[in-house]
């Protein structure tokens, strides 16, 4: 009897360590596929990631990580995650976080300066603009409208499109025209003093000389809530009995009154025109004034640039409404 009782004992104390030592290696098992990187054709552990982010509702999981069908979704530029980077402290302000694939601010996803442009907006985003530009002088005035479309392409390049009608007075005939716009950046953002950017343009009119336009673009960071933005252009006419070519220095600085929202500043301009039969015998008009940048909701922007003409060559006055909303 002693015996058949240890015997038992013996086996049932065999039965136990036999299952310890098999929840030993499933677990050693389980925490080995939880360390190893998944490969493409576990298609779980994409559903688990794609699920994280949904029920986090994380903007960066969502923007960083592989969804089932190994896209991204688009993200507005307000909504994209901001760049965190390591040992520098996190700006106070929100516009000035950097964002998208050349670590630029946030506030250079979107205008700030009807008549002067800044670097170029993030890869993928899309827009369309609406411009009205009356200028005024001796009692007349004359009317341009824009509508814009522009979208960001990869290798720091962007692409504007452009429909244009121009009209010398109330009941003078209006005029169409397109204008196509390509603009590169020499590097991501902060990389070299002013960020230069080279803009071409060419514009098709109806009834006048078709022109082009080369320009070099600077912006950058005054100071906390200080943005600034300097262009350097020339605008000619390579066809038609004038050749009219102008010369042009445009500026603008603005200061944050709330963070992402609103904002107020200062803009000038000045151009050099002469035309072929007279070379080097320039008219100089000039204008200054504040400009206003209002986003109602963050896709909606609203630009207003109100300048006065100082000079014997310059008109009375230049008054620039531009809106656009962004995809």
């Amino acid at each position: 009897m002693p015996e058949r009782f240890v015997a038992m004992r013996l086996r049932d104390l065999l039965g136990l360590a036999s299952l310890s030592a098999l929840a030993s290696l499933q677990s050693a098992r389980a925490q080995e596929v939880a360390a190893s990187p998944p490969d493409d054709s576990d298609s779980l552990y994409e559903v688990q990631l794609a699920s994280a982010a949904d029920v986090t509702g994380n903007p960066a999981a969502q923007g960083g990580e592989p969804t089932v069908n190994g896209e991204r979704p688009r993200l507005r530029t307000d909504q994209m995650p901001a760049i965190e980077e390591i040992g520098v402290t996190a700006p106070r302000l929100r516009e000035d976080e950097l964002i998208g694939s050349y670590a630029q601010p946030r506030w250079t996803a979107t205008r700030l300066f009807p008549s002067t442009r800044v670097y170029v907006i993030p890869q993928g985003k899309t827009d369309v603009e609406y411009w009205y530009r009356p200028t005024f002088d001796d009692g007349d005035h004359e009317t341009r409208m824009l509508a814009e479309f522009e979208v960001g392409l990869p290798h720091r390049l962007q692409l504007d499109v452009y429909f244009r009608t121009d009209q010398a007075a109330d009941n003078a005939e209006l005029l169409y025209g397109q204008q196509i716009e390509l603009r590169w950046a020499f590097a991501d953002w902060g990389k070299i003093p002013g960020n230069p950017t080279f803009y071409f343009e060419w514009l098709n009119l109806e009834e006048r000389p078709n022109k082009i336009e080369p320009k070099l673009l600077f912006g950058g960071d005054i100071t906390e809530g200080w943005h600034w933005g300097v262009n350097i252009v020339a605008e000619m006419e390579y066809e038609g009995p004038e050749r009219e070519h102008e010369y042009e220095l445009t500026s603008g600085i603005v200061h944050t009154i709330k963070d992402s929202v609103f904002s107020i500043g200062a803009a000038f301009k000045t151009s050099w025109i002469d035309v072929a039969s007279d070379r080097g015998n320039y008219d100089r008009p000039a204008l200054i004034g504040p400009t206003f940048h209002w986003r109602p909701v963050p896709q909606w922007s609203i630009n207003l640039e109100t300048l006065v003409g100082f000079g014997s060559d310059s008109p009375d006055g230049q008054l620039t409404f531009q809106t656009g909303w962004e995809f």
